[in-house]
This record gives structure tokens, C-alpha cells and sequence, in this order.
């Protein structure tokens, strides 16, 4: 799991979003993984309002409720929408250029945080993890310590909203079968990379979790997950809570 912040020289997306903030426009933010063909993230979706949203993206605004915690709040989106509901949120990034977007937006609590990081504290009914929220998670094998780190940040009832989506359909076969190779590492755990301009980001590992896996890991750490919404290609929202 990453516990460090980005620098201006490695931070991709923190640069793409300044320029579509300051020009209203920005170049190609390009993803590169060694498992996928080149893909583009359209800058203009990261500033989308809530209507513009994903219907799990929609619904997890709406559910969330006292003190909400917003991980990797990127232009501020989500918790741009969640102010316009009249609740309370704290957003966090490891991008000090997505931070200062997000401040002059007028994301009234924006932090320079890393949610892994030893210093990050807090309590917190309600923590937002959108857009693939298990991402930053990045290996099966970091599960223990996400729960163990929820269990410092969550409030008596709170809860995580997360979403995810399960690669498994990349390896399904004409008659329905998968050919998913169990002796291998986790069919969910990609490497990814960001460029913008000439800027080159490292390659980081980020994660997909199919619901039964985070189901399980769950149960192991003492939480219990429930299926709030699930999407037409294999993607959902999660609700995790202490049992």
C-alpha cells in the first residue's frame, strides 16, 4: 500500500485536473498497464456533477450521513455534491495539486492526507471510497490491514461505501466458463500507470475485488458487507460495516 504523497514531477492526474480547472480544458490523460491496451481518463468526467454521476456513485451520496470522510476526493466532485446536500465532509488526496483544486472549488475541508498513512486519524461516520474505491488497496494480501485501519477511523454504526468490480468477465469463455488461473496472483490485482503531457507517473498497483472476496476478508477482521447496488457489467456498490 502507498503511504507517500505525489510530487508535481509524478503526479499525472493532479496536473491534468489543475488544467481543466484554470483552461477548461486539459490534453490526454493517458493509462498505461502491462495487462490492458493503452485507455484515456476524460478529464472533463472528473468535474462531473452529481446528475452526470454513476447511479452507485449517486446512491452512495445519498446514503452518506454524519461525518463523512471523502478518500481520494480528486476535483472535489463527490464532496462538492455532498455540500450541496447540506452534509459534512472531509476530503483527502495524496495530490497536493488535486487539493488545491478542490479548495478553490470551494470543498470547504480538503486535506493533503494518505489514508494508510500511521498519522492519518479521525472518526467518521461514513467513509466514501468511489470510482473503484478498493483500488488503492492495491494486493489481495493488503486486505488485513485496510480492515484494520477502518477499524481506527470508523465511528460505533458507521460504515464504508465502496465500490468495485470484478474482472472475472475478461476471462470468460464463449459457453459461459472462466478460465481464471487459481495458482497464479489475483486475477483483480493490475498495474497501472498515468502520463499527462510530460509527465510519467510510477506505476502503481491498484485493485478489483470481486464481492466474495471482500465478503471474506471482511468476516476474517470482524465486518460484515452488504450489496447495495450492482451494475450491469460485473461492478457494484458495497456497504461495509462492524458486525
Amino acid at each position: 500500500m502507498n503511504k507517500n504523497f505525489l510530487t508535481p514531477d509524478k503526479d499525472p492526474m493532479g496536473a491534468a485536473i489543475a488544467d481543466y480547472f484554470s483552461n477548461r480544458k486539459a490534453g490526454k490523460l493517458r493509462v498505461l498497464s502491462s495487462m490492458f491496451d493503452e485507455d484515456e481518463i476524460p478529464v472533463k468526467q472528473l468535474f462531473r456533477g452529481l446528475k452526470e454521476m454513476p447511479v452507485a456513485e449517486q446512491k452512495a451520496l445519498h446514503l452518506a450521513e454524519g461525518r463523512i470522510l471523502d478518500v481520494g476526493g480528486g476535483s472535489g466532485c463527490h464532496s462538492l455534491a455532498l455540500q450541496e446536500m447540506g452534509k459534512a465532509v472531509c476530503a483527502i488526496d495524496i495530490s497536493p495539486l488535486s487539493v488545491e483544486v478542490m479548495q478553490k472549488r470551494g470543498v470547504k475541508n480538503a486535506q493533503l492526507q494518505n489514508f494508510f498513512h500511521e498519522q492519518f486519524a479521525g472518526e467518521f461516520d461514513t467513509i466514501l471510497m468511489l470510482m473503484n474505491g478498493s483500488g488503492i488497496i492495491g494486493k489481495v494480501e493488503y486486505l488485513p490491514d485496510f480492515f484494520r485501519k477502518l477499524k481506527l477511523l470508523l465511528a460505533p454504526n458507521g460504515c464504508v461505501l465502496m465500490d468495485s468490480s470484478d474482472l472475472r468477465y475478461l476471462f470468460e469463455n464463449e459457453d459461459g466458463s472462466f478460465d481464471i488461473d487459481l495458482n497464479a496472483d489475483y486475477y483483480g490485482e493490475v498495474d497501472f500507470q498515468m502520463q499527462y503531457g510530460s509527465i510519467k507517473g510510477d506505476s502503481f498497483d491498484w485493485l478489483y475485488t470481486d464481492f466474495q472476496t471482500l465478503s471474506y476478508y471482511a468476516a476474517q477482521a470482524g465486518f460484515k458487507v452488504e450489496m447495495i447496488h450492482e451494475g450491469r457489467h460485473y461492478d457494484y456498490l458495497a456497504r461495509i460495516s462492524k458486525n
